[in-house]
Parts: structure tokens; sequence; C-alpha cells
């Protein structure tokens, strides 16, 4: 074997769940400990400002190419690069292609895979299949900011979607605040919410049950968890929120007036939602393909928002400002998620399945021509 002998790991999603790929509570820990570094600022995502969330096509709202695909709902390539310092010590990228459409052909709405590289050389770590990477992440980061932002003794959740996030999100709920007595969950499809409930009862032990109303799931609910998607966004009424509430969004919602100002409002990292802000000044505010979050940034101009008032969870993990204040505090956290996590949890399930001899290895080069 030469100095040129590149080989690197590939793991699919069967082996990924051979070495705990599904563990819930490993994940919300790896999310705490990447979440510290973000808080002291070691790590790096794309772009000048180090925070862009990722590079995106932009497809066109029309073409005259009769193969080039246009702009629809959910219709999505992204690249989503960065890297984490500490113990990880590792760059990576996820690789994201999504279509709503896809569920008429049998395959998942996105279709994802992690790489992983050497900071240093730039050689291939692994390449991983991705969705329960991401599907985990995604629901693990509301369970960590549960755990700084909810109140002590939460005993109920609301969830509003029964897909698979709202799944891994009431798994890292779950795993962070053990006296969960009572789940309530809606969806527009009641039979969708009837055997999410059955299912999340059994693999999780708590009851969880289906209503039927909407704001069913919401009243009287100690953590609203909102991770729903299609054109039509969900409102919630003031009225609804339990005093003291923590209102997670990994999904999109319209809140009532009044309850962003009377809520602390936290995201995942304000960095990249300033990136995001920044690279949406090219796009038209009435262009579905902007950034989700340009909205703060509306609010922010409107004055209903103060930029100064806002708190990102890495500073508030890392101990550098404080989370929840007192009982009565409603606290609204919002996540776009960061490639920072993909990396995160990729780079732990690479040195588990390393140590358990899992996965395929292949070979990039045991000769180059151009290197010879």
């Amino acid at each position: 074997m030469s100095q040129t002998d590149l080989t690197c790991l590939f793991l699919s999603e069967r082996d990924l769940e051979k070495v705990g790929g599904l563990d819930m509570p490993a994940c919300v820990k790896v999310m705490e400990d990447a979440f510290k570094l973000v808080g002291k600022g070691d790590y790096l995502m794309g772009g000048p400002s180090q925070n862009e969330h990722g590079q995106k096509l932009f497809f066109p709202l029309e073409t005259n190419f009769p193969n080039m695909p246009i702009a629809g709902p959910d219709r999505r390539f992204m690249s989503l690069i960065a890297y984490l310092g500490g113990d990880f010590n590792v760059t990576g990228m996820k690789w994201y292609g999504s279509n709503i459409e896809n569920a008429k052909r049998g395959l998942p709405r996105s279709i994802l895979m992690t790489v992983l590289n050497d900071p240093d050389t730039g050689k291939p770590l692994a390449i991983m299949a991705a969705n329960t990477i991401s599907a985990m992440r995604t629901g693990a980061v509301p369970g960590l900011a549960s755990k700084y932002l909810a109140k002590q003794g939460s005993k109920v959740i609301g969830l509003i979607g029964a897909g698979i996030i709202s799944k891994t999100s009431l798994m890292g709920l779950a795993a962070a605040n053990k006296q969960i007595k009572e789940v309530k969950v809606y969806d527009i499809i009641q039979d969708k919410a009837e055997a999410f409930a059955k299912e999340m009862s059994e693999k999780l032990g708590i009851t969880v049950r289906a209503v039927d109303r909407f704001e069913s799931a919401i009243i009287d609910a100690d953590i609203v968890n909102v991770a729903s998607s299609g054109a039509n966004k969900p409102f919630i009424k003031a009225e609804w929120l339990k005093k003291g509430v923590m209102l997670s969004l990994p999904g999109a919602v319209h809140l009532e007036d009044g309850i962003m100002q009377n809520a602390k409002l936290v995201v995942d990292e304000w960095k990249m939602h300033v990136a995001y802000y920044e690279q949406n000044q090219s796009v038209p505010k009435d262009d579905p393909r902007r950034f989700s979050t340009s909205f703060l940034f509306d609010l922010i101009e409107e004055g209903i928002l103060k930029e100064s008032e806002i708190e990102s969870l890495g500073t508030i993990v890392s101990g550098i400002s404080g989370g929840r204040q007192n009982e009565e505090e409603n606290i609204i956290f919002l996540t776009g998620g960061m490639p920072i996590q993909d990396v995160a949890w990729s780079h732990y399930l690479y040195e588990k399945a390393k140590q358990a001899s899992v996965g395929q290895t292949l070979d990039f080069w045991d000769h180059s021509p151009v290197l010879s």
C-alpha cells in the first residue's frame, strides 16, 4: 500500500441500525456535545460568513428546456457542509435531494447521504446513507432544547403532525424528559394520528393518544412541537398556550399576534439565520424559493422583535447565556437545522461502525495515473 492508497467506509441504512442509528438518548447527548462547540465557536459552516445552512439549487419557475426541473413544493438539491471541532475534529457534508412528488413513486420525499472527510488531508472517511441520520438529529434537537428550556417536571406533550419528524421529535423529548405522562397528537389525517399514537405508545411505554381537534393537542401541554408540512401552515392562538409552555418549531407555523412579543425566542444558531437573511436579499419576498426563516427579520424590521433579545441554543448549552429563567416564562424554540448536526451524528456512528467492523470498505484507488 502506497501513501496514495485511499479507502473509505460505506455505511447503509441497515449498517447504521446495527451500530445504534436509532439510539435517541445517545443522539441527544451527541447533539449536546456538538452545540457546546457551536456555543464556543469551534465550528465552521459554508460561505464567507462561515454560517450558511447550505448551498441550494434555485430551480426556475418556468423553463424552455424539456428536462430541466421547475420549482415545486419542497423540490430541493442542497449541499450542507460543516467542520466540527473538539473531539469530533471532522469535516462533512449532507447532500440533500427532495421532491414532494416522490411519494407517488414509492420513494421517500427526501433522499439523503453524508460524506465525512479528514479536515487536514481531505481524505474521505465515510460515505453514509443519511435519511435516518437526518431524521434522528432533527428530533434530538427539540429534546436537547427541552432539557434547557422546558419547565421542570413537564408532563404533557402536544404534537402537531404525525410524520417521521414528529416521531423522532417525540423520541428526543421523551429521552430528555423522563417524567412525561401523556402525549397528544393531531394530524389532518385522523387515521395517521391514530396509527402514530399506537406505534409510539408501544415504542416509548407512555400514553400517546390521537385528538381530533388541532387546538386539543396544544391546550394544557407543557411542551408543544410542530412538525407538520404542506402549503397551509397551522395557526396557533395565544389562548391555547399554557403559561410556561415551550413551543418547539422544527416546522413552520403562523402565530397569533402577541405570542412572539410575550415569549423568549431561542434559535439553534442566530448567525445561521443572519446568513439566511443575507442570502434572501436577492430573492423577492413573495418568491416561494426564499429561505424559510426570513419572517424573523420581517418582525425585527416591524419592531415586533429585537435582535438583541434572540438567544442561540449553543450559548445556552455551553453556559455562556441562561436558558429558562422561571416557570411562568413562555419560550419559543425555532430550529432551521444545521449541518454540524449531521456531521456530529454521522461521525459518532462512523466511529461505532469502525469499532464493530460494520460496513463495506470502498477502494478509491491503490494506483493513480495522475499521481504516479
